[in-house]
């Protein structure tokens, strides 16, 4: 079934406007007042009902029947963000979701006023085993928000499930001089080789990017708003590895004489 790629640009109203046929656009039309209205009339919190949720939140669960799968992200997107929808609000929809749903929030986090504060869905995701949810929450507002030990862990996730580093948002930037993500690279090539399996061509790409350089930021520095000092984080391949690298900047990923270069 079509869908946006995590990838893929979100379009704008006027994109879907274009896109969509009069009754799609009559039910956005609806649903985006809604959202407006809630914007201008914040939820004062629980109430006596606590199973009511605001009208613009049954839209945006029902986006894909109403305008198609390949524009769901998108009407998600667009009514997070015309509803100014908090951080209950998007815990709700993310928690309650379905994966769909939940990657529209994951999308759409950067462009919520939200700081720091959704940064436990970002690492829920990184959990699954869903490659569109972690392609999802590996992009820019992880890039900025998560903080060394669980970014590090991402990209590891990313390596293991197959999702494409592409995805990772500020991976260049965040990469470069980190001498604890090129160790731990290194390990996850040891144990693939062990088990006689391929690596995988993106993790020589990564630690290439781990070579320290002129603009390094250091190997524990956090994107601008990342939370705390190091915790742990989200489950990942490495997590309990034992290092077999030198201290300094790890080993050497193998050289594709080694072992193939991609997956099998």
């Amino acid at each position: 079934m079509p869908m946006t790629s995590p990838d893929a640009p979100l379009l704008t109203r006027k994109e879907l406007d274009a896109q969509l046929g009069g009754a799609a656009r009559a039910w956005l039309d609806e649903a985006f007042a809604e959202a407006a209205h809630a914007a201008a009339h914040p939820d004062p919190g629980p109430s006596g009902n606590t199973y009511a949720a605001p009208p613009w939140e049954l839209r945006y669960a029902a986006a894909g029947r109403q305008c198609g799968l390949e524009h769901a992200d998108s009407v998600r997107a667009l009514l997070l963000i015309e509803a100014r929808a908090g951080l209950a609000a998007v815990t709700r929809l993310y928690e309650q979701g379905t994966a769909a749903e939940r990657r529209a929030v994951l999308l759409t986090l950067p462009a919520l006023d939200l700081g720091a504060t959704a940064v436990a869905l970002v690492e829920d995701a990184l959990r699954a085993n869903d490659t569109t949810l972690i392609a999802a929450a590996v992009g820019p507002y992880a890039g900025d928000r998560l903080d060394p030990h669980n970014w590090r862990h991402a990209v590891l996730k990313c390596l293991f499930t197959g999702v494409p580093v592409d995805a990772v948002a500020q991976l260049a930037r965040r990469s470069r001089g980190d001498a604890e993500l090129a160790r731990m690279l290194g390990d996850y090539a040891a144990e693939r080789i062990a088990a006689g399996r391929p690596v995988p061509a993106d993790l020589h790409r990564v630690l290439a990017l781990t070579a320290p350089g002129p603009d390094a930021p250091g190997p524990d520095a956090p994107g601008p708003d990342a939370p705390g000092p190091d915790a742990p984080g989200p489950d990942a391949p490495g997590t309990e590895t034992t290092a077999t690298g030198s201290a300094a900047h790890g080993p050497a990923a193998p050289t594709a004489s080694t072992a193939p270069s991609e997956e099998s």
